[in-house]
């Protein structure tokens, strides 16, 4: 079992930068793929970034490419993403996920353990 506790998130205004922390314990981390995703309201909830297990495989949405980056501390058991020109359509719950596998991929369905979520809301 994995447990996953996101935090981070916050108010600011579009342009602003966040980091979104996921802290995890349970089974050894290193060995899991790692997404975040976001659900907005009224909406579904999408794919935002994913890394693999040693960091070399990292997908994005194309809705942040370029403005944000995915990481992780394994020694940590830490997962970030740092955000950063956020836009007012950014604005959602974020959701830290981990995958069974060392590889990720941009499907939720695929993710085993998922986080509580935190709030980001981007002000214009």
């Amino acid at each position: 079992q994995v447990q996953l506790v996101e935090s981070g998130g916050g108010l600011v205004q579009a342009g602003g930068s966040l980091r979104l922390s996921c802290a995890a314990s349970g089974r050894t981390f290193s060995n899991y793929a790692m997404g975040w995703f976001r659900q907005a309201p009224g909406k579904e909830r999408e794919f935002v970034a994913a890394i693999s297990w040693g960091g070399s495989r990292i997908y994005y949405a194309d809705s942040v490419k370029g403005r944000f980056t995915i990481s992780r501390d394994n020694a940590k058991n830490m997962r970030y993403l740092q955000m950063n020109s956020l836009k007012p359509e950014d604005t959602a719950v974020y959701y830290c996920a981990a995958r069974g596998s060392r590889y990720p991929t941009l499907y939720e369905y695929d993710y085993d353990y998922w986080g509580q979520g935190t709030q980001v809301t981007v002000s214009s």
